[in-house]
């Protein structure tokens, strides 16, 4: 499958057209961004680690029955993906205290959640990606009350696999975000699950493995996101987690 042309580009990837008008190229950049779009950089071969992180958990995740735009990975830096109408949505699932919720609620974070939270926040750069809830949803026409269920229901899905997933290989699940989007009348878990989007401890150290370390300027980045990718590599495809 080749790429035919460029559709969209977005901070960290860029979709491109095939000759099949179903599937499109997803191409992983090495660009980082944090505090909408204020901090910039490059983090060594952040697209070619995004990339295999996120194939490898959608793999995990259609073994599990939860339905994603995967199809495959014909390139270091790209994934071939379904088409989707996306859902302006970003859904939010919090398992720890960390980031944005500690400011908000004035905890520190690393605090445990007595149990799952799940935020919603309407997808517009230009906005700073503002939080929403089911009122807005509704009043805006950003997805049915059926749609924006199965979402919550498929996150919570997703969130009881990867956390002990991610447990059986020694990392913490804290918080992360996922879209979604419609293809052929089906919603379907879109764009990617890597640690630009997810935070990841290290279950002893408490280290932080995910773009925090970009965002607070902790240095060693790539390593951090290596460290992510060999963990869950390491684990032996046959074991459930």
């Amino acid at each position: 499958m080749k790429k035919i042309e460029k559709l969209y580009e977005g901070k960290a990837k860029v979709l491109y057209t095939t000759e099949d008008e179903n599937l499109l190229i997803q191409y992983f950049k090495d660009e980082a961004t944090a505090f909408d779009g204020k901090k910039k950089g490059i983090i060594e071969n952040k697209g070619i680690l995004n990339n295999s992180i996120s194939s490898h958990l959608f793999r995990r995740l259609e073994a599990q029955g939860i339905k994603t735009h995967f199809v495959d990975m014909p390139g270091e830096r790209e994934m071939l993906v379904k088409k989707l109408r996306i859902i302006p949505i970003e859904v939010v699932v919090r398992n720890v205290v960390a980031g944005s919720l500690a400011k908000r609620m004035g905890l520190e974070e690393g605090t445990p959640l007595k149990e799952t939270i799940i935020e919603f926040y309407y997808k517009s750069d230009p906005l700073g990606d503002p939080m929403i809830n089911a009122y807005h949803i509704k009043a805006f026409g950003l997805a049915t009350l059926d749609e924006l269920k199965e979402m919550e229901t498929s996150a919570l899905k997703v969130n009881r696999f990867l956390t002990e997933f991610f447990d059986s290989v020694g990392i913490t699940l804290v918080d992360f975000k996922l879209e979604y989007g419609v293809h052929k009348g089906e919603i379907l878990l879109g764009d990617e699950i890597t640690p630009d989007g997810c935070r990841l401890w290290d279950k002893q150290t408490k280290e932080k493995l995910d773009k925090d370390r970009f965002r607070r300027d902790l240095g060693q980045v790539s390593e951090a996101y290596e460290l992510v990718l060999k963990k869950i590599m390491d684990q032996p495809k046959g074991k459930r987690a």
